[in-house]
């Protein structure tokens, strides 16, 4: 179980989302004991506060450029910053997908290394958001060229807040491009216990979900 409960996110990404309600989802994540819980930039700090106090070594990840990825660099390296600063250990940072799709793969890559270069100065992980959804295989595959030459730790696949989620075709995709070189988070869509197996023999090393604690019930019942 503690193994198998490393690969989660734990997330909670909706606008809608309460205090109580990230309170909740972080009790969650601690008690479950998963690799990070996900959070929009607002809830960092109070995320941080609780895991500390309750002593875990869950990480504190924060959404930058969500869920669209068409901010200016500048506004992203800022909302990177402040996550930073209250205390996030990895940032899942979405792509600018427009100057990708338009083949401007000089801006990915400068954009990338900008926000990656923070984030190692800071001691923190980089995961790429390249919503796969919106991308043609060729895309994905100069997505994830243009992350390993920026220096990236992650490449994921979605937002969950597009036309689709991950898919196993895509996470194989990515995988078989980047090899060991980066690490591959599958997200959006994984609900169930053969979702979640699915992606891992795909070569995720990381999954984002919601229903982390429906999932990890199942495999224990197993």
């Amino acid at each position: 179980m503690d193994k198998f409960s490393k690969y989660f996110d734990h997330t909670l990404l909706k606008p809608d989302a309460m205090p109580q309600d990230i309170l909740k989802v972080v009790s969650e994540a601690v008690a479950l004991g998963t690799a990070a819980v996900c959070v929009n930039g607002c809830h960092v700090r109070s995320v941080r506060r609780f895991i500390d106090a309750a002593g875990s070594d869950v990480k504190v990840a924060a959404v930058a450029g969500f869920p669209l990825g068409a901010m200016s660099t500048n506004a992203k390296a800022y909302e990177v910053q402040l996550a930073l600063e209250d205390g996030a250990d990895e940032i899942d940072l979405v792509m600018n997908i427009g100057n990708a799709k338009a083949g401007n793969w000089a801006y990915v890559e400068d954009e990338v290394y900008t926000i990656t270069e923070m984030c190692h100065e800071s001691g923190a992980v980089l995961k790429l958001i390249i919503e796969t959804c919106l991308l043609t295989d060729d895309e994905i595959i100069r997505a994830c060229e243009s992350a390993r030459n920026a220096g990236a730790d992650f490449m994921k696949t979605s937002t969950g807040f597009s036309s689709g989620g991950a898919t196993v075709h895509a996470v194989s995709l990515m995988k078989k491009t980047v090899g060991d070189d980066l690490k591959i988070k599958a997200s959006g869509g994984i609900r169930t216990l053969d979702d979640a197996r699915a992606m891992i023999d795909a070569g995720a090393d990381r999954l984002g979900c919601s229903a982390t604690a429906a999932i990890l019930t199942e495999f224990e019942q197993e």
